[in-house]
């Protein structure tokens, strides 16, 4: 897969088959619509062409939106880059290019910029300023513009149809289990090992404080989670707080990961963290002995996992 991030890089004299969305997640849904993709472009001789767009068009549109994204664009590339698909643009969503209408975004973008032969589009897709282009608008550029439009339907589950927004909403309630399962794959994270007033390692359970760059990801529920943790290239089982630390009266965020049988200084390492389960909620007990018991019985379920995960 070729990645670019402005549709002017792209050689418009490649003939291609293309689908548009932003794919936050890139989960069993948006997997159906790259398989479709790939597929078709394969039987009609066309390159495969995905264009999603950065920042998030809400977040440039509705400037106080408390939107949070499942994936970051970084891990959202490295998602897409495990698909068949030939080529990836990511294009810079602004209040210029958000005044494209219907019309405009057929003929000068998919036409012209992107030699569109067929655009496979997800269920329910609206494009174009205000969103008011419809698949039935797609389909009088087709004919307009010589392209043909197909829509993939809604990917069901258990007859519940996926969507990035009900996985962000599992997210949040720490249905990790259900947000996996959607997405294919375990929700994660990235971040920087940065100091903590550890406390963790005072009390047998020392912690690596994350710190995560991009403010609009999404965060997990306040609670207690399995998790795995990879650091260059190796991976190892942990246990995760998030929470305010009311045990110990803290009053900031923080995201603490205990791994297992470690004792290595990693401060300023980069950490990935694959979250797999959620434990339990987060509790305030009345001295720091009975915090230490519950941390040995949530250590103990833990370690219990490994045959799983590990």
């Amino acid at each position: 897969m070729k990645t670019l991030y402005n549709i002017s890089e792209f050689d418009s004299t490649i003939e291609t088959i293309v689908t548009i969305g932003v794919f936050d997640g890139v989960h069993i849904g948006h997997r159906e619509i790259i398989r479709n993709l790939v597929q078709s472009a394969k039987q009609k001789g066309l390159k495969s062409v995905l264009l999603t767009f950065f920042p998030h068009p809400r977040m440039v549109l509705q400037k106080d939106t408390d939107l949070k994204l499942i994936n970051t664009i970084e891990e959202k590339i490295e998602l897409l880059s495990k698909t068949d698909l030939d080529y990836l643009i990511v294009h810079p969503f602004d209040k210029e290019f958000s005044k494209l209408d219907a019309h405009e975004f057929s003929r000068d973008i998919l036409v012209a910029k992107l030699n569109t032969k067929h655009l496979t589009i997800g269920y329910d897709h609206r494009f174009g300023k205000n969103r008011e282009g419809s698949f039935q608008e797609l389909i009088k550029h087709g004919y307009m513009y010589d392209f043909e439009v197909s829509e993939i339907p809604a990917q069901d589950i258990n007859e519940i149809s996926v969507s990035s927004t009900k996985i962000r909403n599992a997210i949040l309630n720490g249905d990790i289990e259900t947000a996996n399962e959607y997405l294919t794959y375990d929700f994660y994270f990235e971040g920087t090992v940065v100091k903590g007033n550890q406390l963790g390692a005072k009390i047998g359970f020392p912690t690596a404080n994350i710190s995560i760059k991009e403010d609009y990801k999404i965060i997990a529920k306040e609670g207690v989670y399995a998790v795995l943790v990879s650091l260059k290239s190796k991976k190892y089982l942990g246990m995760m707080n998030i929470g305010h630390r009311p045990t110990v009266g803290g009053t900031n965020k923080t995201i603490e990961v205990h791994i297992l049988d470690f004792k290595k200084d990693i401060y300023g390492s980069y950490l990935k963290i694959e979250i797999v389960k959620f434990i339990r909620e987060q509790v305030k007990f009345e001295n720091i002995d009975l915090l230490k018991d519950q941390l040995y019985k949530d250590k103990q379920l833990v370690e219990s996992f490994n045959a799983d995960y590990l």
